[in-house]
């Protein structure tokens, strides 16, 4: 994976995370390529099948390899970690297999997403008009984070971007749709959260007790699809 210079920083880049963990930086931006080299570099890494290797967790931009030092030192660690970034070139030079669309039926507005009416204020377009930009487009996975089987979602419309609320909610419905920022979500459970909700889903994304506890998965696509009610 040829370096790349953002600001001051090199990427990729290997920066130790505690005494038994190593972080790979392929980048600083939301950008799906750096996304691509992160998945490539996981698999590569998975297939290499390194003893010492505990648990690998992707995010945006960077893998955290977590690993037991009583079975590898950090220098050797650190040395075999920047063989599979090398390696990892030829996975993303691959053509991309085509993504897996997930198909989420949402009920928009209401007390199904009590924030629409005022995004869609804030942001000077109608309701139906945030609801057809928000569900006109298919969503890249960049990663599941924040709770089990949550979504980070990119791709949204910069014309219907808000902020995080000011003050979070205490419990926040599951399957409910969300914005902060340039990211939208869905959140698999009930739980506090500070997003602008504009909808709600009744799938259900994540089961603890499936053999494959997230329905939605990184480099999948979602798909919001509007809907009048839940039975439908």
């Amino acid at each position: 994976m040829a370096p790349r210079e953002d600001s001051d920083t090199t990427y990729p880049r290997l920066v130790p995370a505690g005494d038994s963990a190593i972080v790979i930086e392929l980048g600083s931006e939301i950008d799906p390529n750096v996304n691509d080299q992160v998945y490539s570099l996981l698999k590569t890494v998975e297939a290499a099948d390194i003893e010492a290797v505990r648990e690998l967790v992707p995010t945006y931009r960077s893998l955290l390899v977590s690993y037991d030092p009583l079975v590898s030192r950090f220098a050797d660690m650190n040395e075999r970690l920047a063989e599979l970034v090398e390696r990892s070139t030829a996975e993303v030079n691959q053509e991309p297999e085509e993504a897996r669309i997930v198909e989420l039926p949402v009920v928009y507005g209401g007390d199904d997403g009590p924030d629409l009416e005022s995004l869609a204020e804030h942001v000077n377009l109608s309701v139906q008009e945030v609801v057809d930009i928000h569900s006109g487009i298919d969503y890249r996975v960049y990663m599941i984070g924040f709770a089990a089987g949550f979504p980070y979602l990119g791709g949204l419309d910069q014309r219907i971007a808000m902020p995080r609320l000011k003050t979070p909610r205490v419990n926040v419905p599951a399957g409910s749709v969300g914005i902060a920022e340039s990211q939208t979500g869905v959140y698999p459970n009930a739980s506090p959260g500070g997003w602008q909700l504009i909808g709600r889903t009744l799938a259900q994304l994540f089961d603890v007790s499936s053999p494959a506890p997230s329905l939605i998965t990184p480099g999948s696509k979602v798909r919001f699809v509007p809907v009048k009610s839940h039975d439908q």
